[in-house]
Order: C-alpha cells, then sequence, then structure tokens
C-alpha cells in the first residue's frame, strides 16, 4: 500500500490522505474530521456536510482521474513514451505531477505509515464477513467487535434492495479492499462505518469464534475417528442425512462436532 497525505499549499494545511492499495488498484480518500464544506475539496462536500471523511473508494478514483492526464488524450501514446510507461496508470501520473491541478491548489506527498486519525478510525474497518440467512451479516472489526447486521435496515445504501432480492448477489458477499467495505459482486459496496453503526452488538470476542471453529469443526478423517467408521459409512450417513455436512468439498465435507457425536449416542 502507498500512502500520500493530502496538502492544500495555499492554505498551508493538511486536508486529508491518499491510501492506493496496489494489488486491486483501490483508492481511497481519508479526510481530516476538522474540514467543513467550505474547506473540503468540492468533489467531497456532499460527504463532508454528512459528517463522512472517509471517502468511497468509486468517488475517491474519480478524485484521483481528475488529477491525472485522461487516458483518452489524442496523443497519449506519446505522453506515455515521454515518461517511459508501457501502459496507462493514473497513480503514475499523479505521482509525476505530485497531484498537483489547476483546479485548486492541492498537492500529495508520499508518507511512510497512516496517519494517527486514519489509524484510529479503521479500527472499525472489518477483518470477517460471514453471509448468514435471511439477509443477515455477521461482521468482525479490527477493535474486536462483533455486530449481526440486518440488510433490511440500511436499504438507504445504493444498491442493497438489488441484494435483498437476488439470493446468488447476496452469497458474493465479501470482505472489500482494506477492510472499507462488504462489497457483493465488487460492484455494490456498504462502508463499513454504516455496518458498524447499523450491527448489533454480539457479546464474543474474534478468538471465540476461533476457538469454536478449532474445536467444533471436524473433516472427514476426524469424523471417522470419532464415530470409527469409515468414509463409506460417513457417506452413508450423509445420502440418509443422519450427518449433514457445514461445507461441501471434492475432497471432503466439514462437519459440525455436535452433529457427529450425535450419530455416536
Amino acid at each position: 500500500m502507498k500512502i500520500f497525505e493530502i496538502l492544500d499549499e495555499e492554505n498551508e494545511r493538511s486536508i486529508g490522505a491518499l491510501l492506493y492499495y496496489e494489488k486491486e488498484g483501490t483508492y481511497i480518500v481519508e479526510l481530516q474530521d476538522d474540514l467543513d464544506e467550505w474547506t473540503a475539496p468540492l468533489l467531497f462536500t456532499s460527504y463532508v456536510k454528512k459528517n463522512i471523511y472517509t471517502i468511497p473508494r468509486e468517488i475517491s478514483f474519480l478524485w484521483v482521474k481528475e488529477r491525472v492526464i485522461p487516458s483518452g488524450r489524442q496523443n497519449i501514446s506519446d505522453i506515455l513514451a515521454h515518461h517511459k510507461l508501457k501502459t496507462y496508470d493514473e497513480m503514475k501520473f499523479l505521482e509525476i505531477s505530485e497531484g498537483r491541478c489547476s483546479q485548486d491548489s492541492l498537492c500529495i506527498k508520499k508518507i511512510e505509515k497512516l496517519p494517527e486519525y486514519v489509524v484510529e478510525r479503521t479500527k472499525k474497518n472489518i477483518t470477517e464477513c460471514i453471509l448468514s440467512e435471511d439477509n443477515m451479516l455477521l461482521c468482525f472489526f479490527v477493535d474486536d467487535t462483533i455486530k449481526k447486521v440486518d440488510l433490511t435496515q440500511i436499504t438507504h445504501i445504493d444498491g442493497v434492495d438489488k441484494v435483498l432480492g437476488n439470493r446468488s448477489l447476496f452469497q458474493s458477499g465479501k470482505v472489500g479492499t482494506g477492510g472499507y467495505f462488504v462489497t457483493f459482486n465488487d460492484s455494490i459496496d456498504i462502508p463499513a462505518a454504516v455496518l458498524y453503526e447499523a450491527g448489533m452488538y454480539i457479546p464474543l470476542k474474534r478468538k471465540d469464534f476461533i476457538a469454536f471453529v478449532q474445536n467444533n469443526v471436524l473433516d472427514t478423517s476426524d469424523s471417522c475417528n470419532i464415530l470409527e467408521c469409515s468414509r463409506q459409512n460417513i457417506s452413508y450417513m450423509v445420502k440418509q442425512q443422519q450427518l449433514v455436512p457445514i461445507k461441501e468439498e471434492v475432497k471432503g465435507n466439514l462437519y459440525l462436532k455436535g452433529d457427529v457425536l450425535r450419530n455416536k449416542w
């Protein structure tokens, strides 16, 4: 990840930070929380008015695009050759220009670590997300908080209504870059901050969940050992619905320990 401080040269102040995740090409802008609609960059004023200082990835990317030479420029091949670039890359051009743009007095400066206000803010980012039944998410956050989120309660986020009505789309959900959001089909994003605020607190820690998985999830070999039977016997139990896998794989299934033990009684 590359980190840049966003500076306002005219007013000699820091506006925020730009985070660039190179592997996925994702940009996140983190604004200083003392900005208002008059001091924030124009593109971000609607967010600042709502006290939102972590800018969504698509808007952060738009901010970057506004500050660099567009890919459709007529002489773009000559520009690439001049800068010894084989392909068009927004970040390369942003670094070359130091983020300067004729529309304002902002620029960027590379820094080595996240500012403290960003570190504090990212404590509410997501580390894990479990897709549950009935449009529920079980979210694990950096601050070791676990919350259960009902998606039907956050339909004010664009696209969530589509997720609610499409099972396969719901199942595509995963943690987005940097834990800043949960994304469905990599196109519908729900910010981590929204999930944190909307979620119902679960009095468990991540280590509790890990301990549960380690001690209560068994593979086929473990199940055979407990039941003192062969894999064929396990397969028969599954076919007879005496034992229901929690995950089916070509190389073997996974089972809950309690379900296995019930077949021993």
